[in-house]
């Protein structure tokens, strides 16, 4: 085909990058009616035949790319990156699809050793940097494998969020390597019926509400309604792991440290949680803190519902009125609207005291530097703080401390102050 030659000249090594994107304009609209497997085949046979991998997460809509790469050629690379923190579902499903597919090169990418010890000797920098986690667990693993391809294709579809909703079919990547996406087109419709007809097994995970799948600590399950991946890396503002930072920016944008709002056990960590929204449907939404009166009203749909979820406790909120259901929350954020307002502290200290709450306890709203050593006293674990002094004073470890006090709290402390101070003060007259 003329027009293929053409773009191949183009996409020539020694062809300079405006060239090579004029390509990739052509590449779109030569192929951009053309269905799936067209554009595979073409990809694969005309525009870089011999220098194409596959990408496949193995997740909930992976069987159909890959069935597609088993009807053009099993033999072609297909990458798993293999990151030590997926399900056990998933482990199985790329085994389920090797066999069932009869593909033949599946190569699992995995981090290198001395990456993790460095940087993630304990496992848990999903919590805390999760941009980072995902750079040394897939970005560098991929990058480095794919630096032998001319070109990649990848299983991204435009309607699984409002940022890939203007994905084309071929891609021009930072690196001047083309990636392709053969499913840009696919509907979710299209993906189950696809699936139906060709007979294609479903990740266990799909049926339990899992519908976009990747590692098992940042995906949790998608409500009717949601975007697709809602479940990935929810709460945060992260779509993506980094590896498709290229055609749009805002699909890949990099986390920033202040997108980091929760401060629990020593760091800024990855918030789950969300607020409660006017609307919100109580019997199916999950990791949100709905407001006391609002449970009071609903108890019984909120009990029914199965989803992990907290409790707001405002100003003025009688804690007592909820204490034969506070178990029910796995989290119970307690808000203090104003500095000058301490009536949180109260809360707080019924909640821990005498009702003998045991899960996540944080503080919301106001929250700055001089009060956390006092709401820290008071039972609260966990702070969700934008004041910047404050956010950097608790990242240096230099909030303010007091040790004497006048009232002491719970069981633990002991006066220093009140009459054996004064004691100690007229003896040394």
């Amino acid at each position: 085909m003329a027009q293929t030659s053409t773009i191949a000249t183009l996409m020539a090594a020694d062809s300079v990058r405006e060239k090579r994107s004029l390509a990739i304009m052509a590449l779109n609209g030569l192929y951009d009616e053309m269905d799936a497997a067209g554009v595979l085949r073409h990809a694969v046979a005309e525009v870089l035949p011999g220098d194409i991998a596959i990408v496949s997460s193995f997740g909930a809509d992976s069987a159909v790319l890959l069935h597609l790469v088993a009807e053009v050629d099993r033999n072609l690379p297909v990458y798993f990156l293999e990151t030590g923190k997926h399900f056990a579902e998933t482990l199985d499903y790329v085994e389920t699809l090797k066999r069932q597919l009869g593909l033949k090169n599946v190569r699992a990418l995995t981090p290198d050793p001395k990456d993790v010890a460095r940087f993630d000797p304990d496992g848990t920098l999903w919590e805390t940097d999760p941009d980072s986690c995902c750079h040394i667990r897939k970005t560098e693993p991929l990058d480095a494998a794919v630096k032998g391809f001319g070109g990649w294709v990848t299983g991204r579809k435009r309607y699984q969020t409002k940022e890939r909703g203007v994905l084309p079919h071929f891609e021009l990547t930072s690196d001047d390597r083309i990636k392709i996406n053969p499913l840009a087109y696919f509907s979710d419709q299209d993906i189950a019926d696809y699936k139906a007809k060709h007979g294609l097994p479903e990740h266990p995970l799909y049926d339990k509400g899992y519908k976009s799948i990747g590692c098992a600590p940042c995906t949790s399950i998608v409500a009717d309604g949601e975007d697709p991946r809602a479940g990935r890396w929810r709460g945060l503002n992260k779509k993506e792991c980094g590896i498709h930072f290229d055609f749009n920016g805002a699909i890949a944008k990099p986390m920033v440290q202040a997108d980091l709002t929760l401060f629990k056990a020593g760091a800024f960590i990855a918030d789950p949680f969300r607020a409660y929204a006017e609307g919100d449907d109580l019997g199916s939404v999950r990791y949100t803190h709905i407001p006391l009166a609002v449970f009071r009203a609903n108890r019984d749909v909120v009990l029914a519902n199965p989803h992990p979820n907290g409790l707001l406790v405002a100003p003025g909120d009688r804690v007592e009125d909820v204490a034969a259901d506070l178990a029910r929350f796995s989290s119970i954020a307690v808000a203090f609207p104003g500095f000058t307002d301490g009536r949180g502290y109260s809360s707080a200290r019924l909640l821990v005291e005498r009702y003998g709450y045991g899960g996540e306890l944080r503080a919301v709203g106001d929250v700055l530097a001089d009060q956390i050593p006092l709401m820290r006293r008071c039972g609260i674990t966990a702070f969700v703080v934008k004041h910047e002094p404050t956010r950097a004073a608790l990242r240096a470890g230099t909030l303010a401390t007091v040790d004497i006090f006048y009232q002491p709290v719970g069981k633990t402390e002991v006066p220093l102050g009140t009459r054996p101070y004064l004691r100690r003060a007229t003896e040394t007259v």
